[in-house]
């Protein structure tokens, strides 16, 4: 499917149900398919609502007397006037069969509180972060990379993405290539910012699965980088639920230690997201 953006904004759209309490009902601003399992969108942003960059919140549609509610990461920088979001979409899902039909001035329902684990307060600062995703879990990173904050507390950033097919990779690739111009931590990412990706379906330049690449080296081999270490390394970690577990077992079997907003440590992993 060709990519297509919708930018114009028509006058919002009265929602059919009443708003939720506890809920901000707010307009989509812009949608973007990449293939006909991905996309993604922007809404506004309510001036009371704060996140941090990582964070996930609730979010769902005014199409029913008690609205779906799921878990989203938020792909937008807490610095960002619009709130962005990276979504799969699902035939008979609960929530996407019909998330993934929106259009400009449509009302999206955003709970008031953000929440996460992968988030810069979750690990102690070191030389690389690693952010390893695979499918629509490049959300929370897509956040972090846009976020000064990151380039503060880590010397290089090393952003890993591996899907299905070429295509699913796009997202991650306009990101990153937009990157070099922003105005705003351009000049931070210049020279720190790595961008790896493989496939594990259709051919690419590099193939597997981001575990065997761990694994037999050539994750590190192709960064010139040494294998996962305490001293110098640490590690987020957001995908499908297999992936979560196979990478949380290797870091861990290099000695990282599990982070969280109270205790900070090496590595933490986003167990709200399945993507």
């Amino acid at each position: 499917m060709d990519s297509a953006v919708l930018r114009e904004i028509p006058e919002e759209k009265t929602p059919e149900f009443p708003i939720p309490a506890g809920c901000h009902a707010e307009r989509v601003v812009s949608v973007k398919h990449y293939t006909d399992r991905l996309f993604s969108f922007r809404i506004t942003r309510p001036q009371s609502f704060r996140f941090r960059s990582g964070e996930f919140v609730m979010i769902g549609l005014p199409n029913a007397a008690k609205p779906v509610f799921r878990a989203y990461s938020i792909a937008s920088p807490a610095w960002d006037d619009e709130i962005e979001f990276y979504s799969i979409k699902v035939p008979d899902g609960p929530l996407t069969q019909h998330l993934q039909k929106i259009q400009p001035g449509d009302t999206v329902l955003l709970r008031q509180k953000s929440t996460g684990t992968l988030v810069n307060d979750a690990l102690t600062p070191a030389k690389n972060l690693y952010m390893i995703s695979t499918g629509t879990g490049i959300a929370p990173f897509a956040s972090l990379i846009r976020e000064p904050e990151t380039y503060d507390k880590f010397e290089r950033i090393i952003l890993t993405h591996t899907c299905r097919d070429v295509a699913e990779l796009e997202y991650g690739n306009e990101l990153v290539a937009a990157l070099k111009d922003d105005p705003l931590i351009g000049e931070l990412v210049e020279g720190r910012l790595v961008h790896f990706t493989s496939t594990t379906r259709e051919t690419s330049p590099v193939m597997g699965r981001i575990t065997a690449l761990i694994e037999n080296g050539e994750l590190f081999k192709a960064l010139g980088t040494e294998p996962f270490n305490r001293e110098n390394d640490r590690v987020m970690i957001c995908g499908s639920m297999e992936m979560l577990k196979d990478v949380k077992a290797l870091v861990e079997k290099a000695g990282l230690k599990e982070g969280s907003n109270a205790e900070p440590a090496d590595f933490v992993v986003e167990r709200a997201f399945v993507g």
